[in-house]
């Protein structure tokens, strides 16, 4: 018995002895091997763009580990350019260091019996990463030949590859974007990336579950900023998390303006360009479409949201404006002509508040409306023109607080395949004060609503790049307005009065429907004049309506014109005011049907009568 023991003791110390013998062997005879394989993979399934640099391979088989140190994957520039002159070079190539790669728990057993390469662990240690993006156009077209696989570059070492997790922490990254020579760069400090579930075989690439052979990749960017190359803007975000499992982008504490103060801005453009500041506490992609995002620079996506933020657009009427023709540049024609596909099947606005400020040359202030706390939806958003074809319709549906206050309820509807732009938009605002557009007539007009009650604004319009029309309604009552002038005493402060007194009662109705219970709806005719940007045009549209509601035809324009004789007899100087009266109600309705007549002109035909 005693003699049994010895014997099956010396059995496991040989096995052991055989075990180790093996390991040292493998050990020290397959480096050579493994490091030649390395470099034949990386310049095989790369057609030779890439070499592989390391100071150190570590090995060790009994255990399953593996470290290389100091590594590098180097881009060839000469092969590069060689590959742009056959058609055949990449948009992206990459410059990456680490400073040590660990391969945990890898089974020897496995690759010598069935030649399957199983991983547990891979650890990228002190990683960075140089992305340099330069656009071809023959990379939009179809190759003749498919570029081969990463299967079809291992096939002939392993069956499979799998690794289980991949953890990279702290990367330094850059992206550099080369056009026509010139670059601009992008840095990131800090990046996570997670990596679960990696398989590389026969199937794995035609696997739907997987991205690029994996189950999941989940990317963490903390705070980034970037100055555009407009040298006026800048964006940034204070986290980004990306998650291809759950094909979920999240921003959070996104922010695009200036890079300068207001003041400045205007001063370096010296022109009246609009200033944009766009802000968001939440900036969401949802069942976005990665592998097309990557391999195409396509956006499609089934959701996007936009919660908690503001979007405040300034012009600075001290500043020339350079006329523009804007036909054609709606904000659905703009889409169409986006080089990328695009295709977002719902957009979700939740809580955003839209306002523009505008400065006034004339009296030094600013002005301002605003559409508080605004949410809704857009849909169909796409240039898609195999979806348009389904349904050509881009659609809005929103709802907000004119400036606080008023209810208003609006929906757009957008012919993306129209050539002339065709659109629709039609909407409802509730019971307001008419004194809350105080804040905008004040600063830019010099007048004050002293009162008034709006009780419905009702739009249903139609529109193209050349005409808008349709119906208006407006119901309100009490509507009274003071002109605003500097100080004045004696005969000048009562010629003030009496202008006050001829608008309230000549040029403006009181009430819709008036004192006789008659009810007037706005049947709007509108031609677009061609430097008007489209929203600009849709607000001309119903003030077209506005005017017809409240009784602003030429005929009472011309009865006022007609009541100076008699205001001047009364108060010297009135007539100066009342002509400036007139000339302020065409400025507050923006009367564009011909040129005013100038001061000199209208002297003349006063001497005349």
């Amino acid at each position: 018995m005693k003699l049994l023991w010895k014997w099956i003791a010396g059995i496991v110390i040989l096995l052991i002895l055989s075990v180790v013998l093996v390991t040292w062997y493998y050990s020290r005879n397959w480096r050579p091997i493994v490091e030649a394989k390395l470099q034949e993979v990386v310049h095989n399934s790369t057609g030779g763009l890439y070499s592989l640099k390391y100071e150190d391979l570590d090995l060790n088989i009994g255990l399953g580990n593996a470290t290389l140190s100091r590594a590098e994957l180097v881009p060839d520039s000469a092969v590069y350019q060689k590959m742009i002159l056959l058609k055949t070079a990449p948009n992206n190539r990459y410059h990456i260091k680490i400073g040590a790669l660990k391969v945990r728990r890898f089974s020897l057993m496995d690759v010598l019996s069935s030649k399957k390469l199983n991983i547990k662990t891979i650890v990228f240690d002190e990683p960075e990463i140089h992305l340099m993006s330069e656009y071809h156009a023959f990379n939009d077209t179809i190759a003749d030949k498919p570029s081969q696989t990463l299967y079809e570059s291992i096939k002939d070492m392993f069956t499979s590859i799998n690794v289980k997790d991949i953890q990279v922490d702290d990367i330094r990254f850059k992206y550099s974007k080369i056009e026509e020579g010139k670059s601009s760069d992008i840095s990131l400090d800090k990046v996570n990336i997670r990596v679960h579930d990696v398989l590389v075989d026969e199937t794995s690439l035609a696997d739907t579950t997987r991205l690029f052979y994996t189950k999941m990749v989940d990317v963490q960017i903390p705070s980034f900023e970037y100055e555009l190359p407009d040298g006026f803007y800048k964006a940034k975000f204070k986290d980004l998390r990306i998650n291809t499992r759950d094909q979920n982008v999240l921003f959070t504490k996104v922010e695009y303006a200036p890079k300068m103060k207001k003041v400045a801005f205007f001063r370096q453009k010296k022109q009246n360009v609009t200033m944009a500041v766009l802000k968001f506490d939440t900036l969401r992609f949802e069942k976005l479409d990665f592998k097309r995002f990557i391999e195409d620079q396509q956006t499609i996506a089934a959701k996007i949201q936009l919660k908690n933020g503001s979007v405040d657009l300034f012009a600075d009427k001290r500043y020339p404006k350079r006329p523009i023709n804007k036909i054609g540049h709606s904000p659905h024609q703009e889409l169409m002509k986006l080089k990328k596909l695009l295709a977002i099947d719902t957009v979700f606005v939740d809580n955003v508040s839209v306002t523009y400020h505008e400065f006034s040359a004339k009296y030094s202030k600013e002005g301002a409306i605003s559409f508080d706390h605004t949410h809704g939806l857009l849909t169909n958003v796409t240039n898609d023109t195999t979806r348009l074809r389904n349904n050509k319709y881009m659609r809005a549906d929103l709802r907000a607080k004119i400036m606080g206050t008023g209810a208003l309820h609006a929906q757009f509807g957008f012919n993306m395949l129209s050539k002339q732009g065709f659109h629709t938009y039609k909407g409802m605002l509730g019971t307001m004060k008419a004194t809350a557009f105080n804040r905008i007539l004040r600063p830019l007009l010099n007048v004050e609503i002293a009162s008034g009650n709006i009780h419905k604004v009702a739009f249903n319009m139609e529109g193209n790049d050349y005409k808008n029309w349709g119906e208006f309604r407006f119901d309100y009552d009490d509507l009274k307005i003071n002109l605003l002038n500097k100080p004045e005493k004696g005969e000048e402060k009562k010629a003030k009065k009496l202008a006050s007194f001829l608008v309230n009662e000549i040029i403006i109705n009181n009430s819709n429907p008036d004192a006789d219970g008659k009810y007037t709806i706005g049947k709007v005719d509108y031609t677009r004049v061609a430097e008007y940007p489209f929203f600009k045009t849709l607000w001309q549209s119903m003030l077209e309506g506005i005017k017809q509601c409240a009784g602003i035809s030429p005929e009472r324009e011309a009865r006022l014109m007609g009541t100076a004789n008699t205001a001047q007899n009364v108060v010297k100087g009135t007539k100066k005011v009342v002509r400036d009266t007139g000339k302020f109600f065409k400025n507050i309705f923006k009367k564009k049907e011909k040129e005013e007549e100038t001061d000199v002109q209208e002297d003349r035909e006063e001497e005349q009568k």
